[in-house]
C-alpha cells in the first residue's frame, strides 16, 4: 500500500487539476489548475524512476549489485518544469493584456462582452 501511495497522490492531483480546468471560469483558476497537472505529471515520471535503495547515477565507480535509480526520467522532469514554468508565464502574461482589454478574467463575462 505504501509502494503506491506516489500514484494515488498522481491520481488525485489529476483530478483536483482537470476539475480547476474544466469547472472553473477564472483563468487564473485554470492556469493554477494547469499548474497542478504539471505537477502530478513531474510526480509521476519521477516515482516511476525510483528504485528502492537505489543510489544517484552521477557515480562512476557504484559498488557492486547496487541499483542506480533511472537517470531518463529525472532528465525529462527537469525539462518539463522548464517548459512548465515558460508556459505558466506566457499564459499569465495572455491574461494580463485580456484582462487590460475585457477588464475582466472571467470567460463568461468576455464572451457576453464580445457579442
Amino acid at each position: 500500500m505504501i509502494a503506491n501511495l506516489p500514484f494515488i497522490a498522481v491520481a488525485v492531483l489529476i483530478g483536483i487539476g482537470f476539475a480547476m480546468v474544466l469547472l472553473k471560469r477564472n483563468m487564473i483558476k485554470m492556469i493554477m489548475g494547469l499548474g497542478i497537472l504539471e505537477a502530478a505529471v513531474n510526480l509521476f515520471l519521477v516515482s516511476l524512476g525510483y528504485r528502492e535503495g537505489g543510489i544517484a547515477p552521477i557515480f562512476t565507480s557504484a559498488p557492486e549489485g547496487v541499483e542506480m535509480v533511472m537517470p531518463t526520467v529525472q532528465a525529462l522532469t527537469l525539462t518539463n518544469i522548464v517548459i512548465g514554468v515558460a508556459t505558466t508565464a506566457l499564459m499569465l502574461s495572455f491574461v494580463m493584456l485580456i484582462y487590460k482589454k475585457y477588464g475582466t478574467v472571467n470567460a463568461d463575462e468576455m464572451r457576453r462582452l464580445k457579442e
